[in-house]
């Protein structure tokens, strides 16, 4: 059984920076340097998430183009996570990144896999994912 202690030596023992921002909850930085990946243990599940835009910078006109990419990239190029949206309230929105992993089966090949498959997605990804965007100032959203 796993427990908070081997998630803490999972990230001791990856290349990924991190730091705990509040009890079972670590920021994570990116191939890139970037702290984008939220880490949450929260009861026997590992959650990870990073935001990556935010909904309202989306050109309206090509909003199904954006969603059939989203999908197709789900489907294409992510092991582990998938993009989805979360609703920040007053109708935000934002799409994300997220996965879940059970704590009791998570070994340390999967934990780094899971931060691969976001850090490849977030360079990967972020180029097509621009093109979308009408707006410059809302550029690619941050934890």
């Amino acid at each position: 059984m796993r427990t908070r202690e081997d998630l803490e030596a999972y990230l001791t023992r990856s290349s990924y920076p991190s730091r705990e921002i509040e009890e079972n909850t670590w920021l994570i930085e990116d191939r890139e340097g970037n702290e984008t990946i939220l880490m949450r243990l929260s009861d026997d599940l590992v959650l990870f998430r990073t935001n990556v835009v935010d909904l309202q910078a989306i050109d309206p006109a090509r909003a199904k183009e954006f969603y059939a990419l989203l999908l197709e990239l789900n489907a294409s190029d992510l092991l582990y996570g998938a993009y989805g949206l979360a609703r920040t309230g007053n109708d935000g929105a934002k799409v994300v990144l997220t996965a879940a992993a059970q704590l009791a089966h998570l070994d340390y090949a999967e934990f780094v896999g899971i931060l691969d498959d976001f850090s490849l997605a977030i360079a990967k990804h972020r180029k097509s994912i621009e093109e979308f965007i009408i707006r410059p100032s809302d550029s690619l959203a941050t934890n």
